[in-house]
C-alpha cells in the first residue's frame, strides 16, 4: 500500500510517501518538505504567531493535494516540539483541521523517542541487543533505551538544537561566553537523564536526525550520495574536532560545507554542543548513525496496527 507521513516539525514540514506492507522495507516514493521555521515563530507570549499558523495551513493544504495527487491510501499527520510548546496549539490544530481536514496528531517527546526507537530496531535487527538511541530535534533530545521493540525508558529534554540557539546563542558566530554558558545549561539538563539511563547499561549507542548525521559528514562520515547502507559513525574525537572550529566561523561560512543544510547551519552549534555534552555525559566513544528516524517509526507501527 501506499501510505504518506506528514512531519510537521520545528524547521520544516516534510511529506513522505512510501510504498509499504506489513513485514516489507518502506521504499521511499515521493518527499517534499516546506520551510517553515514554525518555532520561530513563536511569540513571546507562547502563541504560534498568526503568520505560523498561515504558513502551516497553505503547507499542510499543499502535502495533503500533493499526497492524493501521488494515491496514497492513508496519510499519517502529525506535529512535534514547535506546535506541542504553542500555548495556542488546540486553536491552531482545529483551524488546520477545519481548513484542510487533515487532523494533526501531536506526539509528546517521549511518543517522539519511542516511535524513532522502534524505527531503529528495525533497522539493525536484533542482533544489536540494548539499544540506546539519540536524537537531536529542533526543539527537545530525544533519549530512549531497551532491548525490545518498545523501549524500557523514553526520555525527552529541551535540549533541541533550534530552540538553544534562538535561546542562548546570540550573532555568528556567537560570542565564547555564551558557548561557554550553553555547555554549562547542557550538562544540567543531560546529567538527570543520564542518570536515568546508565543503570542499565546498552550494547549498541545509535544516534539518528539530521543534526547527528551533519555532525558525522563533517567529521569525516560518508556522503549522503553514498546511500543509506553505508556505515556511518561519529567518534567523540571527530565531533570534538568538528565542535572546536565550527564555533569560530559564521553560520553562512558553515553552510557551505559538504553535508551541512543552508537551513539548518545557524543550529548546527547548538545541536554539535549537546551532541557533545550527551556523548561526555554517557561515556559514548562512538555513535553508528541510522538513516531510519521518527517518520519511518510512524509508518512501522501504523503497519503493524494494520497488520493485527
Amino acid at each position: 500500500m501506499r501510505l504518506g507521513v506528514l512531519d510537521v516539525g520545528s524547521n520544516t514540514v516534510h511529506l513522505l510517501v512510501v510504498d509499504a506492507h506489513a513485514g516489507a522495507h518502506p521504499w521511499p516514493a515521493h518527499s517534499e518538505k516546506a520551510v517553515l521555521r514554525l518555532a520561530e515563530q513563536i511569540r513571546p507570549d507562547g502563541r504560534l504567531s498568526a503568520q505560523g499558523a498561515d504558513a502551516l495551513v497553505a503547507a499542510v493544504r499543499d502535502a495533503r493535494k500533493a499526497a492524493e495527487r501521488l494515491e496514497t491510501e492513508d496519510l499519517l499527520a502529525f506535529a512535534t516540539s514547535a506546535v506541542r510548546d504553542a500555548t495556542n496549539s488546540a486553536d491552531v490544530l482545529a483551524r488546520v483541521r477545519k481548513e484542510t481536514g487533515v487532523e494533526l496528531r501531536v506526539l509528546s517527546g517521549e511518543g517522539e523517542a519511542r516511535m524513532t526507537f522502534l524505527a531503529v530496531r528495525r533497522w539493525f535487527g536484533w542482533s544489536a541487543g540494548r539499544l540506546l538511541v539519540l536524537d537531536i530535534g529542533g526543539g527537545s533530545l530525544e533519549l530512549a533505551a531497551g532491548i525490545d521493540e518498545e523501549p524500557d525508558i523514553a526520555l525527552s529534554v529541551p535540549l533541541g538544537a533550534g530552540r538553544l540557539t534562538r535561546e542562548r546563542l546570540h550573532g555568528s558566530p556567537p560570542a565564547p561566553e555564551d558557548v561557554d554558558a550553553l555547555v554549562e545549561y547542557a550538562e544540567k539538563v543531560v546529567d538527570g537523564a543520564a542518570r536515568a539511563i546508565k543503570p542499565d547499561g546498552w550494547d549498541r549507542p545509535v544516534a539518528t536526525s539530521k543534526t547527528f548525521r551533519s555532525l558525522a559528514r563533517l567529521a569525516g562520515a560518508a556522503p549522503s550520495a553514498a546511500g543509506p547502507l553505508a556505515p556511518r559513525l561519529l567518534t567523540r574525537t571527530g565531533l570534538h574536532q568538528v565542535l572546536g572550529f565550527i564555533r569560530h566561523i559564521p553560520a553562512s561560512a558553515l553552510a557551505e560545507m559538504d553535508g551541512v543544510s543552508a537551513r539548518r547551519a545557524h543550529q548546527l552549534l547548538a545541536g554539535a554542543v549537546v551532541a557533545d555534552v550527551t556523548m561526555r555525559r554517557l561515556g559514548l566513544d562512538t555513535l553508528e548513525i541510522c538513516p531510519w528516524a521518527l517518520r519511518e517509526g510512524v509508518i512501522l507501527r501504523r503497519l503493524d496496527i494494520l497488520e493485527s
